[in-house]
């Protein structure tokens, strides 16, 4: 009986029900000629199919980027203020990906996907490429430019994620049991890694902190850089309020990931620091917690990983690559900086 109902309302769908899809290149290409008067040559095409989906919209040698947010993964009052921080980061001649309003002056698209209404926003394209590696003064002026967002930034509140303890540490917790084995060593070393930094962050002297709004994700894959050396900052779907200095702590971070030669590690780490403070000092303090905080971002984003299985993480997070994740990139980064001694 239920097996003659369920084949019944399968017949009498229309659409079989979906928690996530990837748009038409072809349609979204009409649809965003109609919605922002460009011309019948616009081509789209999938850059990538992440945590949102990113668009390269074409039209006669212009370039736009065209964000599609998952569903529920932002809501419009979210992304309301990612662009109010943007057009005022823009405001200040700052060096980022703005956002572009349609022939309405409206920022923010809605379109009838099929798991239901997905909002969308076109951005500014990002002149140069992604680099992996580059030099000292590539590092310095990013760091330059950093300065300079946080300039702007410093005790500016959005509406939106407050990045506190519990948010960097321990939510990941909600996720990552459904994956890893609660009585496995790496499991044990995130918990105890967990209870150590939050008896450091309880002490930490909030007077030498500076606050504001924070990118959380300036790193080489959301920043392209110009054969001349122009940096154009971009995606920052992960902004919110935090302490500033968890921005040097993650591009720090992400530093050591990617540059295995640890003489020049060091070397750019410094030039990127004095870029830094070539525009505003660091703190004792904020420099003391920067390897904490780039632990605590490390949980953040295995957290983010977990949370999106269903529609981005699962072609490659498993048991084994969650194991490989906390022993050569959380436990090496815990170790290299001599935490927990």
């Amino acid at each position: 009986m239920c097996h003659s109902f369920f084949n019944e309302s399968l017949i009498n769908m229309n659409h079989f029900p979906v928690v996530s899809s990837n748009l038409s290149p072809t349609h979204l290409a009409v649809f965003v000629q109609e919605k922002y008067g460009l011309s019948s040559n616009t081509t789209c095409s999938l850059l990538k199919a992440g945590i949102n989906h990113t668009y390269l919209i074409k039209d006669n040698g212009q370039r736009f980027i065209f964000r599609v947010y998952s569903i529920h993964w932002r809501s419009k009052v979210e992304i309301l203020e990612e662009i109010r921080l943007l057009n005022l980061l823009k405001s200040h001649t700052i060096s980022i990906s703005y956002p572009i309003t349609d022939k309405a002056d409206n920022y923010i698209q809605t379109i009838n996907a099929p798991e239901g209404e997905r909002l969308a926003v076109m951005f500014s394209y990002a002149e140069g490429e992604k680099l992996l590696n580059f030099d000292e003064q590539n590092h310095f002026n990013i760091g330059s430019l950093m300065a300079q967002i946080h300039q702007v930034t410093e005790n500016l509140h959005l509406e939106r994620v407050e990045y506190t303890s519990e948010v960097l540490i321990g939510k990941v917790f909600e996720y990552l049991p459904n994956f890893l084995s609660s009585s496995c060593e790496e499991m044990a070393f995130m918990k105890s890694t967990q209870a150590y930094l939050s008896d450091e962050f309880s002490n930490v002297n909030l007077k030498e902190i500076r606050k504001g709004t924070v990118h959380l994700d300036i790193w080489f894959d959301n920043l392209n850089i110009t054969k001349d050396g122009n940096i154009t900052i971009f995606d920052f779907d992960f902004c919110g309020n935090g302490w500033l200095c968890m921005d040097i702590a993650y591009y720090i971070l992400q530093l050591h990931s990617t540059e295995k030669d640890e003489t020049l590690c060091k070397s750019k780490m410094h030039s990127f620091m004095a870029g830094y403070e070539s525009i505003t000092p660091i703190s004792k303090e904020e420099k003391r917690l920067l390897p904490m905080l780039g632990v605590s971002l490390y949980f953040f984003y295995i957290g983010i990983q977990c949370q999106r299985f269903d529609n981005w993480s699962n072609t490659f997070l498993n048991e084994m690559y969650l194991k490989r994740f906390v022993n050569l990139l959380i436990k090496r980064y815990f170790d290299l900086n001599k935490l927990g001694r």
